[in-house]
């Protein structure tokens, strides 16, 4: 079995609001995948479908090839956009009753959370109350609370929220380790920057419908507009311009930078090739930079979710 979770054909309706409108995705084991939709467009259903806090109306859930049951929930490690540590316990006593209540002993619990809180540092704050603690604070006891049990499948919503720079880079690190360690994580989030260094594979939800799918890097492939960011030495620019536009079908070109190196975005029209343009290039000025461009993420969700509009 190579995905840890597969959703066929998932339904949820609240009354008369569609919720997920016969959903599918399936996580790779090992891999990170992304989530990614606008708010409102049925992320947090499926996620909640997922966890077994609400069932589905039709369709169905697979772990590790298993229709999901009760007691796959211990398999499972979740961290909620929304946290929810109890204020008044102290962090070591939360995270003991927390680990227990995934099925780990007492003494099992003990040894993952000391190796945790000294890898990040805040042994000191075994003995403190949740509610004397920062955000940010609170927030490294729960990703640790989601993760010491090295379950199945790790969904994070927004794990990224409540902290500063240096300690988001530092829970993105960890997420990665994770990854590398081969655990399998379903990532959430609108911070497209962090999908484009972490995910693996992407699912995008829009108005309770999958419309896109697939490993990253293949999606990127398939969104390509057979542009080019070109960069050229010329003693007269101008008329290296000219000879250009005279050449080439050159569609929404665009001048990056006209100081000492002319640089251009070219687009071509179908049919024609970058090995016609560097051919042509090379007889009119020194390249000095040609690359293909490739969409970012943020690219290919702004196109995608207008074009499901």
């Amino acid at each position: 079995m190579n995905n840890v979770l597969t959703v066929e054909n998932v339904c949820k309706n609240y009354g008369s609001f569609i919720a997920l409108n016969n959903v599918s995705i399936s996580v790779p084991k090992g891999s990170i995948f992304g989530l990614l939709g606008p708010n409102g467009a049925g992320k947090t259903s499926l996620i909640r479908i997922i966890n077994q806090i609400t069932l589905p109306d039709s369709g169905t859930v697979y772990l590790d090839g298993e229709i999901l049951q009760p007691y796959h929930i211990q398999y499972i490690g979740y961290l909620p956009e929304e946290r929810g540590l109890y204020k008044s316990m102290k962090v070591g006593e939360q995270a003991l009753y927390l680990a227990q209540l995934k099925g780990m002993s007492k003494e099992e619990a003990k040894k993952k959370l000391k190796f945790w809180f000294e890898k990040f540092e805040i042994t000191h704050w075994w003995d403190k109350k949740i509610q004397e603690l920062s955000k940010g604070m609170a927030q490294k006891v729960q990703f640790i609370v989601t993760v010491m049990h090295s379950p199945k499948l790790l969904i994070f919503d927004e794990p990224f929220s409540g902290f500063d720079p240096i300690n988001a880079n530092l829970i993105k690190d960890e997420i990665l380790n994770l990854r590398n360690e081969g655990a399998s994580i379903i990532f959430s989030t609108h911070r497209m920057e962090s999908v484009e260094e972490m995910c693996d594979y992407i699912a995008l939800i829009n108005k309770s419908n999958k419309i896109l799918d697939g490993k990253l890097k293949d999606i990127k492939q398939q969104f390509k507009t057979n542009q080019f960011e070109v960069g050229l030495l010329s003693a007269n620019k101008e008329l290296l311009l000219n000879q250009i536009s005279a050449q080439f079908s050159v569609e929404n070109s665009k001048i990056i930078s006209f100081n000492d190196d002319l640089r251009l975005l070219i687009s071509l029209k179908n049919g024609e090739t970058s090995k016609d343009l560097i051919e042509f290039l090379n007889n009119k000025a020194q390249i000095t930079h040609f690359t293909e461009v490739i969409p970012s993420v943020n690219d290919i969700f702004l196109k995608s979710v207008a074009s499901n509009n």
